[in-house]
């Protein structure tokens, strides 16, 4: 039996292959809207959103890229019928993946307190941070830690001692503010408990004079019970002497 033998048609770098023929390729921005019947081929530009960046063979062009602001990218180039969009990262972003442009980006880092920004990121790299050294400090938006302030030369007393993300706090002498401050909570404790007095007699004054007034009732209420039934036991001149008696 003889070998079946297949023939792969070959042709130059400026012409595309169709069919058992070679036809001359669209150049960039056109695509091919009819094969060649002999030597030519019948193109046409490409739709605005398309682009075909390379002499090609193609029947579609290609779908314009989109920079997705949502991701850090933003447009560099706009897409034209020949080249494609070509993004590159916002403010805040670096570029880690390029394909010609800038096809992902990601956030620059932030630099934590009791650091320092060495390096700023760039469109193309990070942010770079170091930590402070001892007696510095930074909040982590500095280029460099500052010395902590010195409370001896300004002010003779440490309120509160720096650290690498805070500054020390320095002031004056404060005996006289806590004297102050304790006059005032001994002042303040003094008139609760006048007023805690005050109400405390007040009620047992009021008690007082209650259970004054309720004895006074009774005792008037039956001294004139006793008059009425003496007087009803009596009666002419005797009666009446009884009663003048019983009410002096």
């Amino acid at each position: 039996m003889g070998a079946l033998s297949v023939q792969t048609l070959t042709c130059p770098p400026y012409k595309y292959p169709t069919g058992n023929k070679c036809c001359p390729r669209c150049r960039p921005g056109y695509r091919v809207q009819t094969d060649c019947t002999e030597s030519v081929t019948t193109c046409l530009p490409c739709e605005d959103g398309t682009f075909l960046d390379k002499p090609n063979g193609l029947k579609q062009c290609h779908q314009c890229s989109n920079c997705d602001l949502g991701s850090g990218l933003k447009v560099k180039w706009p897409c034209s019928p020949a080249s494609d969009t070509v993004c590159e990262p916002v403010d805040g972003f670096f570029c880690i993946s390029t394909s010609p442009g800038c096809t992902a980006a990601q956030k620059h880092r932030s630099c934590g307190p009791g650091q320092y920004i060495r390096e700023r990121g760039t469109a193309s790299s990070d942010t770079e941070c170091s930590d402070c050294s001892t007696g510095t400090f930074s909040d982590g938006t500095l280029t460099s830690c500052q010395p902590h302030t010195q409370c001896e030369t300004k002010h003779p007393q440490v309120i509160k001692a720096g650290t690498a993300p805070t500054d020390a706090e320095c002031g004056e002498q404060s005996s006289t503010t806590s004297i102050l401050a304790g006059l005032v909570v001994f002042v303040v404790f003094l008139c609760l408990v006048v007023v805690a007095l005050i109400i405390y007699y007040r009620k047992e004054i009021i008690k007082y004079v209650q259970e004054r007034v309720g004895t006074g009732e009774m005792v008037k209420q039956g001294g004139s019970n006793n008059i009425k039934q003496r007087t009803a036991k009596l009666d002419g001149n005797e009666g009446n002497k009884e009663l003048q008696v019983l009410t002096e």
